[in-house]
């Protein structure tokens, strides 16, 4: 069994893998980190990991792990099953990195662009040959929503918010209007000029915005909430062969 630790900017998330079928998967905050990862390893009796960080990780948790488990830090050293095209290869986070690996795996000798739509919205694309050239990084949904309140003086702070129209009426419409029709234009956009360069492209979306946004776009697309999860699974068990 393999166990998949995803410490992200506001939330870990833990899955447990038998080889690539998914067989556990939960959602917590740091404050029960290594007590919850420890029953999870004892109960399904995982005997490797991975680990892959985007917030904070303390070194002590990370050495009560390596106690524990045989245990892979994901870094911009770690054995990758794609071609690395990125121009600042150190500077590429470890969740784009594990996002094009599921890629790869999900869908070989296939063209695609993983959209992550989380923290930040991140466009990574990856060609049939395996060569990752890079992408984009925007603004995510809330960060568009804590921007305009905290550079304006007057501006609410208003949270997510199906109802929205094109055309809003006060102010709080307007920002629902700028901000939830601003990021599903910009990524149908973004998908839109990708296939006038590319043909055959396969468009997946993932991450925290995932079920707001999928039924909203115009474009075919394959939602898949654990993409990268199954990414951090396929980079571990190709370091283990």
């Amino acid at each position: 069994m393999n166990i998949i630790i995803d410490i992200g900017n506001s939330r870990i998330k833990i899955a447990v893998f038998n080889g690539r079928e998914l067989i556990h998967n939960e959602i917590f905050t740091s404050k029960m980190f290594i007590e919850n990862t420890i029953t999870i390893i004892e109960k399904y009796q995982c005997e490797n990991a991975i680990i892959s960080s985007v917030g904070s990780l303390k070194k002590s948790d990370l050495k009560v792990l390596n106690s524990k488990i045989n245990l892979i830090k994901l870094n911009s050293d770690t054995k990758i099953p794609f071609k690395n095209n990125y121009a600042t290869p150190k500077t590429l986070g470890v969740d784009r990195i594990a996002l094009v690996s599921s890629a790869v795996s999900s869908f070989p000798d296939k063209n695609v662009l993983i959209i992550d739509a989380g923290t930040c919205i991140t466009y990574d694309f990856i060609d049939m040959e395996g060569c990752y050239y890079g992408g984009a990084i925007a603004p995510g949904i809330l960060m568009r929503y804590k921007a305009l309140n905290n550079f304006t003086k007057k501006l609410p702070l208003l949270e997510l918010s199906n109802s929205y129209n094109l055309i809003g009426n006060s102010t709080e419409t307007c920002i629902h209007s700028g901000v939830i029709l601003g990021v599903i234009n910009e990524i149908d956009s973004a998908v839109n000029q990708y296939k006038e360069k590319i043909e055959d492209l396969t468009v997946v979306l993932t991450g925290g915005d995932l079920n707001f946004l999928a039924n909203k776009l115009k474009n075919s697309i394959f939602a898949n909430p654990n993409f990268l999860l199954e990414g951090l699974n396929t980079i571990l068990t190709y370091n283990l062969n």
